[in-house]
């Protein structure tokens, strides 16, 4: 494993025991997160709905995400760390315990249980996920991360997954971009044509991510 490989995956796992401990003090709760949700059902709640922003890409799926991990996103958009503006105003008006339970609603959806092991990618695209030793955090089959804080990605829209990777090696951006060291260590090793070959073959991967149509009349 190259040395920023072995080292991110090794700082990843530091922040990611951190994130876990500090979360462990609020407990969310599946029915007061439903009805929490009707901020997100009119993107999330909407299957292939799109986002403009940065650049047209499908919202994505959470339905069926990693608890820790919504938490997670969730205060990163609230502390600036992924700038985007309509998820930074959200997350800027949700509690801590606001978040679990929209957590726990959305990791209950979970659909299909995937496979242990994925489908044979390409050449190409095994060499470059091997590069970025992407399954050294994401597991296996893409759909069973080393710790929960982390994100499924085995069926994640391509586009999305193009445009989240993307965003984690720009810099000096007052509007576009993900600050984490490990993700900006890894991606910046690619070309977005490689980022392309990534993640449209681990959007071609069975996983349990999916969109649950929601009604915006409850």
């Amino acid at each position: 494993m190259p040395t920023i490989v072995r080292t991110v995956v090794a700082v990843a796992t530091l922040s990611a025991a951190t994130l876990t401990a500090h979360a462990q003090g609020v407990t969310g709760d599946v029915q007061a997160g439903h009805k929490k949700a009707e901020m997100c059902i009119g993107c999330h709640g909407i299957p292939g709905y799109q986002n403009s922003f940065p650049e047209i890409h499908k919202v994505p799926k959470i339905s069926g995400q990693n608890g820790a991990y919504i938490v997670s996103a969730l205060n990163a958009y609230k502390k600036g760390d992924r700038k985007h503006p309509t998820m930074r105003g959200i997350a800027g008006s949700l509690s801590e315990q606001d978040m679990a339970d929209l957590a726990a609603f959305y990791a209950s959806q979970a659909g299909q249980t995937p496979a242990d092991t994925p489908k044979t990618a390409s050449a190409t695209a095994a060499a470059l996920i091997e590069k970025g030793a992407c399954a050294s955090c994401h597991g296996a089959n893409f759909a069973k991360p080393i710790d929960p804080s982390y994100p499924k990605i085995a069926g994640q829209h391509a586009d999305y997954l193009y445009v989240a990777l993307k965003a984690y090696t720009v810099e000096g951006n007052n509007v576009v971009g993900r600050s984490n060291g490990v993700m900006a260590g890894i991606a910046k090793q690619f070309k977005p044509a490689e980022m392309r070959e990534i993640t449209k073959y681990l959007s071609t991967l069975d996983g349990d991510l999916q969109t649950v149509p929601q009604s915006r009349f409850r």
